[in-house]
């Protein structure tokens, strides 16, 4: 064996221990990669279903809305009924203010009138009233008076 031979059995060994230590982490990785497709297969069968629920949900949704939205349209509606009615309300009101207004200046004044004249009858009675006592009260000291010196 010459020394190119010897060289060629070296390189083939190193060659040869060089496959075998890669061997090792590539043979791991094949069971990695086995149970990340496996994962993956799973994920695939469960996706569907989820999908097809997550479809349901938003035909669900959507429904809903829409009958919401029907809702809001006859709110809509009443609301703007209710707003008429307000307004023939709020007119009625002004004219029913209008005609208290009109009923208490016709009322108001002979009513005012006249309760000035009662008071002032009532006031004069009273003073007229007055008087006459004072007068009598007078009269009664001088007819002490004249007793006393008499």
């Amino acid at each position: 064996m010459s020394g190119g031979e010897i060289a060629g059995l070296i390189a083939a060994g190193a060659f040869l221990m060089l496959v075998v230590v890669l061997a090792v982490p590539i043979l791991r990785l094949r069971h990695t990669v086995d149970q990340a497709t496996e994962a993956l297969k799973q994920v695939n069968e469960r996706t569907g279903p989820m999908l097809d629920n997550v479809n349901l949900t938003v035909d669900n949704v959507n429904t809903a809305l829409g009958q919401f939205q029907t809702s809001l349209d006859g709110v809509n509606v009443q609301l703007a009924r209710v707003d008429v009615m307000t307004q023939h309300v709020s007119a009625a009101t002004a004219n029913v203010a209008n005609l208290v207004n009109v009923a208490t200046s016709a009322a108001a004044n002979p009513l005012v009138k006249a309760a000035a004249f009662t008071y002032g009858v009532r006031k004069a009675t009273n003073k007229r009233k007055a008087a006459d006592e004072d007068q009598a009260v007078r009269d009664e000291l001088r007819a002490r008076k004249r007793t006393r010196r008499g």
